[in-house]
């Protein structure tokens, strides 16, 4: 058996312990012995699970910021001003540790914001919801920004 499909199979067997296989080799510069092409696969895949967590987390955010603002009366606004606060701040640091989803951010905004909308309507089917994002599309002040005080 040579060393690739050793490895691939430890890779198909037990992710975590071909991640920490990989990091050892990867430190002792033993690059003929790594498993290039599942490398670069889970390389790939970073990119694709940090755009998967940004458009969730706006659309938890525009959800929250729609219930907020529209749904009248709760007996209180609290839990989902912490969603928004948390769901901002998870996305402040995931911007401050890769800048340039900020631009894929401001690619998919108005996707979420559908998404976000058709799930409050569906939650919410009697609130009068608008059809267009009534929140400011830009990044700075979706962090930011208390729309529900704003008239």
């Amino acid at each position: 058996m040579t060393q690739t499909s050793t490895q691939k199979t430890l890779y198909d067997r037990d992710l975590n312990l071909w991640v920490e296989d990989t990091v050892a080799k990867l430190k002792a510069r033993q690059f003929d012995q790594l498993d290039v092409d599942n490398l670069i696969d889970e390389v790939q895949a970073l990119a694709g699970r940090d755009r998967r967590e940004l458009e969730s987390r706006f659309v938890v955010l525009f959800a929250h910021l729609l219930k907020r603002k529209y749904v009248i009366p709760p007996t209180d606004f609290r839990g989902w001003e912490i969603t928004i606060r948390d769901q901002r701040g998870e996305l402040r640091r995931l911007f401050k540790q890769s800048p340039s989803l900020k631009r894929y951010g401001l690619e998919v905004l108005d996707e979420v914001w559908q998404s976000a909308l058709a799930e409050v309507q569906e939650d919410y089917p009697t609130i009068d919801l608008p059809d267009e994002c009534p929140f400011l599309l830009d990044i700075e002040s979706l962090l930011t920004e208390k729309f529900w005080e704003q008239e």
